[in-house]
C-alpha cells in the first residue's frame, strides 16, 4: 500500500472515531429503553465485531458504531504492568505479529503490535488476504489497530452506548481491581456489565457494589438443562438480572453406569419458549443469545423474545434486522 493511501486510512479511522465519541447513542443496560423496534433483538458487536474488523481493536469499534451495533462485547486481559487490554487468545501470536501471553507484555509494548495482522478476508477474486499487514507496525497512542487499553476503548466509545467486557485473564481478582479502577476513574460503571465464563470473577467482583454482572454461566447452564431434561424450572434469575448463553452449542450428555459411562453428542437447542418463560417467570430477565450470525438464527432469537444477540458481523445482522423488522407481523415459525 502507498504510504499516502496508508495515511488517508488512518486519518480517515481517526476522523470517525472522533465523529463517533461525540454522537448521541442510546442505550445504556441500567435500565433505559432501547431505541429501534422493540420487537426485535438487540445487536451486540462481539468482540467490537471479530467479522468485520480485526477483533478488539478501536479499528473495530470504529465499525461497531457506524454499523450501530446497540452495545459493543469487549475481551479483557491483563498487561505485566497491570493495564487492562483488550484481547482474547492466550497467545499474541493468534491475532499480533507477537509472541507469547498478554500478561508477558508491558503496555507499552503491546502498543507496539498490530491486532490486525492475521486478520483475514476474502476479496472480490475469492482469494484470501490479510490487508492489515500492509499498514505500518502501530506506535504509543491511539492507533487503530494496536492492541488497545480499556480506558481507550471507552474513551472511543459514546458514554450512553452500554458495553460488555468479557473477563479472560485468572486470576481473577487482580483484573478485577485493575478494572474496577478504570470504569471508577472514568465515572462508567452505570455503561458496563462484567461477563466471564470463569465464576471467580463473581466473587472478584462482589466487592465492588457499582458492578453489574451477568449472572454466572453455571446458574444460567444448570436452569436451562434442567428446562430441557427434566421440565423444571430452578431458581428463576433475580430482579433485572442479564444472562447469557449460546443460541446452539454443541454439547455432550454424559450418563454413568456402574461399568462406566456413555456419552452422547448433541447440537443443543436450550434457548426454547419454556426456558425464556422459566427466566421471566420471577421477574424480566434479559437475555443475550450467544452466537447468532445468520438470518435464521436472528429470526429465532426474536420469535422467541429475546432481548440480545450476539454476532461477530454488526454489518450483516444490521441488514438482517432491517428486512426482518420490515415484516408486519413477524413471521415465526408454528409452536
Amino acid at each position: 500500500m502507498h504510504p499516502r493511501s496508508i495515511a488517508r486510512v488512518l486519518c480517515t479511522v481517526a476522523a470517525m472515531l472522533a465523529a463517533a465519541a461525540c454522537g448521541t447513542r442510546t442505550p445504556h443496560p441500567d435500565g433505559q429503553p432501547f431505541a429501534g423496534d422493540s420487537r426485535l433483538p438487540h445487536i451486540v458487536a462481539h468482540r467490537a465485531g471479530a467479522g468485520d474488523f480485526p477483533e478488539n481493536t478501536l479499528l473495530a469499534i470504529e465499525g461497531a458504531l457506524r454499523n450501530r451495533a446497540d452495545m459493543i462485547w469487549l475481551t479483557v486481559q491483563l498487561s505485566s504492568d497491570g493495564v487492562p487490554v483488550l484481547y482474547r487468545p492466550a497467545d499474541l501470536a493468534v491475532n499480533t505479529q507477537g509472541a507469547g501471553p498478554v500478561a508477558g507484555k508491558r503496555f507499552d509494548e503491546l502498543q507496539q503490535l498490530n491486532a490486525g495482522w492475521n486478520f483475514e478476508r476474502v476479496d472480490e477474486s475469492g482469494a484470501t488476504r490479510r490487508p492489515y499487514r500492509a499498514l505500518p507496525v502501530p506506535g504509543a497512542g491511539l492507533q487503530p489497530l494496536a492492541v488497545p487499553s480499556l480506558r481507550q476503548a471507552l474513551e472511543a466509545i459514546p458514554a450512553p452506548l452500554a458495553v460488555i467486557l468479557d473477563m479472560k485473564a485468572l486470576p481473577a481478582g487482580p483484573q478485577a481491581e485493575a478494572v474496577a479502577r478504570v470504569l471508577g476513574d472514568m465515572h462508567a460503571w452505570n455503561r458496563v456489565l462484567i461477563y466471564s465464563t470463569d465464576a471467580s470473577y463473581q466473587k472478584a467482583f462482589a466487592r465492588f457494589p457499582e458492578a453489574r454482572l451477568f449472572e454466572s454461566r453455571d446458574a444460567t447452564r444448570t436452569r436451562l438443562a434442567a428446562v430441557a431434561l427434566a421440565g423444571e424450572c430452578v431458581e428463576p434469575p433475580a430482579a433485572s438480572a442479564w444472562t447469557a448463553f449460546e443460541l446452539r452449542r454443541k454439547m455432550e450428555l454424559t450418563e454413568t453406569f456402574t461399568l462406566g459411562e456413555a456419552r452422547s453428542p448433541v447440537d443443543a437447542r436450550l434457548w426454547t419458549v419454556e426456558s425464556v418463560r422459566c427466566f421471566r417467570s420471577r421477574t424480566h430477565a434479559d437475555i443475550l443469545a450467544i452466537g447468532v450470525d445468520t438470518a435464521d438464527d436472528y429470526r429465532a432469537a426474536a420469535c422467541l423474545g429475546i432481548d440480545a444477540v450476539l454476532t461477530d458481523s454488526p454489518r450483516k445482522m444490521r441488514a438482517v434486522k432491517a428486512g426482518i423488522g420490515a415484516e408486519t407481523p413477524l413471521r415465526c415459525a408454528p409452536r
